[in-house]
């Protein structure tokens, strides 16, 4: 006889308090490129040495994902997000006063690596996921999506407003106590037990091997690894890219903002498709237009006007492609472990951010230009596109489970 499953949190509760928390772990990240040049400069370090670290972070991120999914899965999203919090603030803090290379990867490549996996998408996900029902949960993860994008275009002016006014460090130290501030939201999507779900593994384990023997799930976590190619080399280095081409500071900081002012508009709008279209179909076209629009950047004459207009659209498609990809992994697995396998989908995600961060970097210093990794992005893209087609989206059947 199956117990009653506790009430679900409100709906309202959860995508207010879900919101937030990403709007602060996403809109201080997204900033990070702003510090390239002031922190090489006064260190007398390469790009390559910033960029190296960020690689790191965001390996670290994906690798720390599926531990912190798993964890919050059995013991609760509430415990992964406080832990998360003081580790960002620990992370910028020593972030500031890191004086060597390795006590600078240590802290903004591994510290704020491990923050991040506690406070972001996949562990907020999971709570979203088992407190909203299944024909709005796209929506609410566009919603939730969107709030990330907001905090970028809210926390991008601001960082460049504090590194010009207060220095690179003392904003380091500012946002460190902004992130503290995650602790407390956490509590709103505090859940009671973990609710009962039909979709029951017998272990961990049985879920991760099911979801990695299955193709869709591999042709997602592919896709996956050019997102976070293509959005990090673009977020990490935009700011150098129009520096050497001779635009000023404030073009960038405008573009950032814009990226991700437009990205909200981008991850709701394909969150609310998500219940109508297939979102396999979503996916391929988010990826085969980012191609498209970076050709055209590229290609066209540099200007501030064409700059805001490749930002206005490439963050119309930034983090368009997580509710999607999110709601997929929950229509084919269920959600009892959402944020584990959300997690090692974000894991390819997080390998891909790594080698577009570092590459651009490395590349750079070698080259004295960023054209070959525009170009890897661009064909990247279209292999993304691709893949996605054949994804099928209907839940797995599992036999032994439908008879017992």
């Amino acid at each position: 006889m199956r117990t009653a499953s506790p009430a679900p949190l409100s709906m309202t509760q959860v995508l207010l308090c879900g919101a937030a928390v990403v709007t602060l772990s996403m809109g201080i990240r997204h900033g990070f490129g702003l510090w390239l040049q002031p922190i090489t400069m006064d260190r007398g370090w390469t790009r390559e040495n910033f960029a190296f670290a960020l690689a790191v972070q965001n390996l670290v991120w994906g690798l720390a994902g599926p531990f912190a999914g798993m964890v919050a899965d059995r013991f609760g999203a509430w415990r992964v997000l406080i832990a998360g919090s003081v580790f960002y603030a620990g992370g910028l803090m020593l972030m500031a006063y890191a004086q060597t290379v390795a006590g600078f990867t240590g802290s903004a490549g591994l510290l704020l690596g491990m923050a991040q996996a506690g406070t972001t998408y996949a562990i907020v996900f999971g709570v979203v996921g088992r407190n909203v029902a299944p024909e709005r949960r796209s929506w609410a993860m566009g919603v939730t999506a969107a709030a990330g994008s907001f905090g970028q275009f809210l926390m991008v002016p601001v960082e460049n407003w504090l590194i010009g006014g207060l220095g690179w460090q003392t904003a380091l130290v500012i946002l460190g106590c902004a992130a503290l501030a995650i602790a407390p939201l956490a509590l709103g999507l505090k859940e009671t037990t973990q609710r009962a779900h039909a979709e029951v593994h017998t272990s961990i384990g049985d879920a991760v091997r099911e979801a990695f023997a299955y193709p869709s799930f591999r042709l997602l976590t592919a896709g996956y690894f050019v997102c976070g190619f293509q959005v990090v080399f673009i977020g990490v280095h935009l700011p150098s890219y129009l520096k050497d081409k001779g635009l000023g500071p404030e073009v960038a900081a405008y573009a950032l903002a814009l990226i991700g002012l437009f990205n909200v508009f981008g991850t709701y709008i394909a969150g609310s498709l998500g219940e109508r279209l297939p979102k396999r179909h979503i996916l391929a076209a988010i990826y085969l237009l980012r191609a498209v629009a970076i050709v055209a950047f590229v290609l066209a004459p540099l200007s501030p006007a064409s700059v805001y207009v490749f930002a206005s659209v490439i963050g119309f498609l930034w983090l368009s492609t997580v509710p999607p990809t999110n709601a997929i992994i929950a229509q084919i697995f269920g959600v009892k472990y959402l944020s584990m396998l959300s997690g090692f989908v974000f894991l390819s995600h997080q390998i891909g951010s790594f080698l577009g961060v570092w590459l651009g970097g490395w590349l750079y210093d070698r080259t004295g230009s960023y054209d070959i990794v525009w170009w890897i992005a661009v064909a990247l893209g279209v292999f993304a596109a691709l893949v996605n087609l054949p994804v099928r989206e209907s839940p797995i059947a599992r036999p032994a489970l439908a008879a017992a």
